[in-house]
């Protein structure tokens, strides 16, 4: 309804400019939004207030001139001008009860654009190093990430989902002899766990694994593992120096069984995180290996491409990226003084990688901790040659959990955070995502945990799931009377739907459509879920105001297509949410 109210304004000024009233080579950008207050009519246009000074009239005069130049239309019931020179358009009844007939008919593609029409969008999100079990703050990124992929999808672009599996590096490596460390000490051995390595009962269970499958074939004596380590902190050494000479003496020990205990580290916790973050309904088009990038040469590729732009130095040994000069705080180092390649040479390379897979834009979600990253990663992609403003990188802030009003400090299994896992055990899948939903990313969320389980109006996600619910059990009480619903009877009686709730429902679901937009345009899935709390109470006021299983069979099935319609736009803006539409719940009712 926007795109045809923006044509008839368009064409007004056609009018004027041809009548000479305004210049001629005037191109004006017509915008037209949502009344944003009630008695404003349904749709307002600026215009006349943007086109004043070079029109070299009021706002308001003009804004007579484009009305009176307007074109009838069937869809428009009234236009008037409002304060300084709005142009607000009031839709005809026949308009808004045109949304139902659309929204039945289009079913699941009701507000969304053609597939794949669009430009092509990689979405990274998640992405945490399989060092561990996921928390609460990586299931907000999830959810974000999945809705925004989902909401991108549905608005036509070609998107791909992305994890990126940080399985070569360091943490890794401290990941891996973390194992066999905690593998030894069931073997018997007595030693004290070195302090910057990875604990928690999930590094035990791993260990179980290897030694089930093994036995004492990684077994070594506690002189040849301990003889001349550096000492660690808490013996009043250095923790990072301790575990590197102790991952070194992993490696050196085991020689090629080292990779038993990486591979079991690597496999367990990422099986782990996919089904974690499978039950969350959270799924991905890729699993990108990290340790590819090295393998099929693209990150030595990458740093021969800055090499020869000029993008590289040598200083102390190591060479640096000239990362200041595209912007960011410092240069960095990509191969250190050892020979070895940095994880931002693995960044840069990953950068490559995307482009040269052919997306038009990249989208990477991160952590509010990750702040530092937006710099350097437009620097890698400038300093290859491509366009920084290709690459978005939203940032997700923290969520806080609260219980009895109470911050939630510790997980019971973790020891240190609470795991997602344990969130979705304590208020299920869709209360979380919902929840997570509501609030944009880029602020600070306090997730409150009792309301989160309340069956309740005050409970958003209840509200809105519990509307879907009434719906359904409407239709399933309609042979209780031994009635059938008959669509076309409705449709034939649309016109009889003229209470104000059932106009005010009516114009509440033609939003859906300028709803997905403006939430994809704004990377912002938390518009989704305010309209969908909105439209749930737009329903329960007309649902409760009108009557549907009346022996009126005309106004009955008219009823029926306005309750089906709303049913359908519930169901697909959660499933955008990925939250599930249940059709019962305690307090269904006719």
């Amino acid at each position: 309804m926007k795109d045809h109210i923006e044509e008839l304004i368009a064409q007004a000024l056609l009018d004027l400019q041809r009548k000479g009233e305004l210049p001629s080579d005037l191109e004006p950008n017509v915008q037209v939004e949502r009344a944003r207050a009630d008695g404003h009519g349904d749709y307002a246009c600026n215009i006349a207030m943007m086109l004043a000074k070079v029109a070299r009239k009021p706002p308001r005069e003009l804004a007579e001139k484009i009305v009176a130049n307007l074109l009838p239309s069937r869809k428009v019931a009234s236009v008037e001008i409002a304060g300084p020179g709005f142009i607000n358009f009031t839709l005809s009844a026949a308009c808004q009860r045109a949304v139902v007939k659309h929204i039945l008919e289009q079913g699941e593609a009701f507000g969304c654009a053609e597939p794949n029409s669009g430009p092509a969008i990689n979405v990274e999100f998640v992405s945490a190093n399989p060092t561990g079990p996921l928390h609460v703050g990586h299931g907000r990124g999830a959810a974000y990430g999945a809705s925004l992929a989902a909401l991108l999808k549905a608005n036509g672009y070609r998107v791909e989902s992305e994890y990126y599996v940080n399985d070569h590096g360091r943490q890794m490596d401290i990941l891996a002899t973390s194992v066999w460390i905690r593998y030894l000490e069931l073997g018997g051995m007595q030693m004290r766990f070195p302090d910057n390595g990875y604990r928690g009962d999930y590094i035990y269970d791993i260990a179980r694994s290897v030694r089930s499958e093994h036995g004492d074939a990684l077994r070594r004596s506690a002189t040849e593992v301990l003889a001349d380590l550096p000492a660690d902190e808490s013996d009043g050494g250095d923790k990072e120096k301790h575990i590197d000479a102790l991952v070194k003496r992993a490696q050196s020990l085991l020689g090629e069984q080292y990779s038993i205990c990486f591979n079991a580290a690597l496999n367990s916790i990422l099986d782990d995180i996919r089904q974690d973050l499978g039950e969350f309904q959270v799924s991905y088009d890729h699993w990108f290996s990290e340790r590819s990038l090295a393998d099929d040469g693209t990150v030595d590729a990458a740093i021969e491409q800055l090499r020869e732009a000029g993008h590289l130095v040598e200083k102390d040994g190591a060479v640096w990226f000239k990362a200041t000069e595209f912007g960011d705080e410092k240069d960095r180092v990509v191969i250190r003084d050892d020979g070895r390649k940095t994880y931002f040479a693995s960044d840069i390379a990953y950068v490559k990688n995307k482009f040269d897979r052919g997306y038009d834009r990249l989208i990477y979600i991160l952590g509010a901790d990750h702040h530092g990253y937006v710099a350097r990663l437009r620097a890698a992609a400038t300093g290859l040659g491509y366009d920084a403003d290709r690459i978005e990188i939203p940032l997700v802030q923290f969520a806080i959990l609260f219980r009895s009003g109470k911050k939630v400090q510790m997980g019971t299994r973790s020891g240190s955070f609470v795991t997602l896992r344990e969130l979705r055990d304590e208020v299920g899948s869709d209360a979380a995502r919902f929840f997570y939903a509501m609030r944009s990313h880029d602020q600070h969320l306090d997730f409150d945990l009792d309301l989160a389980k309340e069956q309740s109006a005050d409970n958003p996600v209840y509200y809105v799931q519990y509307a879907h619910a009434r719906i359904s059990s409407v239709f399933a009480k309609l042979t209780d009377n031994g009635w059938n619903y008959n669509a076309e009877i409705g449709m034939a009686a649309l016109k009889q739907l003229d209470q104000p709730q059932e106009l005010a429902l009516m114009k509440e679901l033609s939003r859906y459509p300028e709803v997905l937009v403006g939430a994809a345009e704004r990377r912002s899935p938390h518009v989704l879920a305010h309209y969908l709390r909105e439209l749930s109470q737009s329903f329960h006021t007309c649902y409760n105001a009108n009557k549907v299983l009346i022996d009126d069979e005309d106004l009955r099935n008219a009823r029926l297509n306005l309750a089906a319609a709303t049913r359908q736009v519930l169901a697909n803006g959660l499933s955008l949410l990925g939250v599930s539409a249940p059709d019962r719940m305690d307090q269904d009712e006719s």
